[in-house]
């Protein structure tokens, strides 16, 4: 199995983006992929309740200058599901309406000329209406050495942002489209690289999304989802040494549980490069933290345990696997390797 297919409808999660996170990172994938989210188009706030109304979340974002006073200048604000952008749209007297067509970890991210960049989890477990109020905080001019992005014109932008709303819909023909169509408007952007990437990965181009994503990444060395599909083109390809960095650098960017995609794709690296102590623990939390979203990575969780030589809990992962999920495909596989442990007489 892939360490990750971008754009996959198997999780809510490709990377960070909101003109920085859309950017306008998730994967992923960015999930990325690996493991996409399910979508939700951004409209004029007001417009989305009743259409949407008890089959998601119509989800009123409030955004508040460091008075604590709606903002008056219009923001950005990006709903991510893991690292997949599930909505976008501007703000109007402060507020934004966004639609999540499924319960679940989601994150806010809020961009406003002036402001440094704001990021909020949330979990929303019930449909109907949820509000969300995000407070902002005027940018530090010394915050960072790097140079501001560059600016992406409104047509090329309009061609990022329904290209990753394609994406999201799993609508690849429809997200090619307009990333080519960005692509000759805004060649050397880092968010319409971002998005080649991205439709690079779901159509299992490893070597090509590694190559647009490498650019997004060295034009935006701040994007956490843009390195976390980067890690997974490269985990994609069995390069997992060189994989590690990039997904380690997307976590310590974008830390938030809803990243757990990006955390399993870390955990299989580590695997694979025999690093078992550290591999444990990152699948551990990629599954806790995944809300039964890839079951799938509970095998690799095990393999960790078997690795350290914790034989007796990688058995009792196998049995919950197995008990809890014996239709799908991967149950043959931990029947056999659970068989394995019994046979080799490592478990009672």
């Amino acid at each position: 199995m892939p360490c990750f297919e971008a754009g996959s409808s198997r999780s809510s999660s490709v990377p960070r983006r909101a003109h920085d996170c859309l950017k306008s990172n998730s994967g992923a994938l960015l999930s990325l992929i690996l493991f996409c989210a399910s979508p939700a188009l951004a409209q004029d706030p007001g417009s989305l309740a009743t259409e949407f109304f008890g089959k998601g979340v119509a989800i009123d974002v409030i955004v508040h200058d460091p008075s604590g006073e709606p903002i008056a200048s219009p923001a950005t604000v990006i709903l991510l599901r893991g690292t997949i952008p599930a909505g976008q749209t501007q703000t109007t007297a402060g507020r934004a309406e966004l639609v999540a067509k499924d319960l679940g970890d989601f994150s806010v991210v809020v961009e406003a000329a002036g402001y440094a960049s704001t990021r909020k989890d949330v979990s929303i477990t019930t449909n109907g209406r949820a509000e969300i109020d995000v407070y902002l905080r005027a940018a530090s001019a010394n915050a960072s050495n790097i140079p501001p992005r560059p600016m992406l014109a409104p047509k090329a932008r309009k061609e990022v942002d329904d290209g990753l709303h394609a994406l999201a819909s799993d609508h690849l023909g429809v997200a090619q489209k307009h990333a080519a169509q960005a692509m000759q408007l805004a060649p050397g952007h880092p968010d319409v690289l971002y998005l080649q990437g991205i439709v690079f990965l779901k159509q299992r181009e490893w070597a090509k999304a590694q190559e647009s994503l490498q650019k997004a990444t060295q034009l935006d060395p701040s994007d956490a989802s843009a390195f976390g599909a980067l890690g997974m083109a490269l985990c994609n390809q069995a390069k997992y040494d060189a994989a590690i960095p990039p997904l380690e650098k997307s976590l310590q960017l974008n830390p938030a549980p809803s990243a757990w995609d990006t955390r399993w794709a870390l955990a299989k690296a580590y695997y694979q490069q025999a690093r078992y102590d550290q591999a444990l623990p990152m699948s551990q939390l990629a599954f806790s933290s995944s809300h039964g979203k890839a079951p799938e990575i509970a095998l690799l969780v095990a393999q960790s345990l078997t690795a350290v030589g914790r034989y007796e809990d990688a058995a009792k992962t196998l049995r919950e696997f197995l008990r809890d999920y014996s239709n799908r495909r991967e149950a043959a596989i931990a029947r056999r390797w659970l068989d394995g442990l019994a046979a080799n007489g490592k478990i009672h």
